[in-house]
């Protein structure tokens, strides 16, 4: 995989501005130049993006209005979807026409990990499979995000050493995460010497909006600093890695954004202290629940529950026991159609799904009970 013209900032298509549930077109395309004009080229997509409607955006965003050589883009194979071997390929298609495109320069096996994803990646030869797209010129390069344990990631690559780069989460407070292992899974892609993309740096915006003790540590550190870009910097000054993927979903994160890899700086030794210093509050006072709002989780939710919107307010009510806002984050969580937090049938459909491995389940009863009982529904 030759990474010399690889961009340092990606910019994911995950969490894109919405404007009557639907991604913004407008505002996509406005941050689209603004990204493109300060030289990154970047796009990271995926089947299940904002309810399938990420892929045709990015179509419209990007590959109607730039020419082709002038951008690289990434989407991803969905193992959840396939059920024989013909699925790839069906898939694969209609990808193509989303997209609007003959190829893709990035190809995934999208959140490969211990369980149904594996077996259904394995079983349906989903590996020689984008060999073979390969091979075709459908594919320029081939790899997989990955969200299991390091020693199923041994295996993977064991078994497929022709992979050309992983995708992984890697971020400072997940560094030594005992669920994530960050630090694991990048030390085992550098030893085999195996391009690294990175994906959450930024722990789906947690790291943008620390608790107060830890944002004062950065802060303290470099007051013209946004927290945000102490997360990017530290991916992307991690040796291997070739790009950052930032899910920017406004006008103001992309401007911040763009304004930390223009001039990229990477970490000083001085400043990975001030990083661990931080880490080690944030690991070590309030417990917040992990959750980086993929919203994987509410795909399948039969009581149509906001998941993460429903987490987002139990960690301000940890944070700010006596604080309201937390019971307007809520209410706003389960206004119209969907579930509260009680209405969870334990089907644990969401914990099957989560990247994350949350007990989903028994953060929900936590959070009926901290607000079903008092809050005006």
């Amino acid at each position: 995989m030759n990474t010399d013209k690889m961009p340092e900032l990606g910019f994911g298509m995950m969490r894109l501005p919405e404007k009557d549930g639907a991604p913004d077109l407008a505002r996509v395309c406005a941050m689209t130049d603004a990204y493109m004009e300060s030289g990154f080229c970047y796009f990271d997509t995926a089947w299940p993006y904002h309810g399938g409607k990420s892929e045709p955006v990015v179509r419209e965003a990007v590959v109607a209005r730039y020419p082709r050589d002038s951008f690289f883009l990434a989407t991803k194979l969905p193992g959840w979807e396939l059920k024989v071997p013909e699925d790839r390929d069906t898939i694969f298609s209609r990808q193509l026409e989303r997209c609007g495109t003959d190829f893709f320069d990035f190809y995934l096996l999208h959140s490969v990990e211990e369980g149904s994803h594996y077996e259904a990646y394995e079983s349906l030869n989903c590996f020689r499979w984008g060999a073979q797209k390969k091979a075709e010129g459908r594919i320029r390069n081939f790899g997989f995000s990955f969200h299991g344990t390091p020693e199923l990631l041994e295996k993977l690559l064991d078994d497929h050493p022709d992979v050309d780069f992983v995708q992984i989460q890697l971020n400072y407070a997940d560094w030594k995460n005992p669920l994530v292992q960050s630090g694991r899974l990048y030390e085992i892609l550098r030893r085999r010497g195996i391009p690294v993309i990175v994906m959450e740096p930024v722990k789906g915006g947690t790291l943008a909006a620390l608790p107060p003790a830890a944002a004062k540590i950065l802060h303290d550190a470099d007051p013209s600093a946004s927290a945000a870009s102490w997360a990017l910097r530290f991916a992307a000054s991690q040796e291997g890695v070739v790009t950052v993927l930032s899910g920017m979903s406004s006008e103001e994160q992309m401007a911040d954004n763009l304004r930390t890899f223009r001039n990229f700086r990477p970490l000083t030794e001085e400043e990975r202290a001030v990083l661990r210093k931080a880490a080690e509050e944030l690991n070590g006072g309030v417990p917040q629940i992990g959750c980086t709002s993929c919203r994987y989780c509410c795909a399948g939710c039969p009581q149509v529950i906001a998941i993460p919107d429903v987490f987002r307010a139990l960690n301000a009510a940890r944070l700010y026991p006596g604080d309201r806002r937390a019971d307007d984050l809520y209410r706003r969580a389960v206004s119209g159609p969907r579930g509260t937090a009680s209405s969870c049938i334990a089907c644990r459909r969401c914990e099957n799904s989560c990247p994350q491995h949350l007990p989903v389940v028994s953060l929900l009863q936590e959070a009926a009970e901290r607000f079903d009982g008092s809050a005006a529904l």
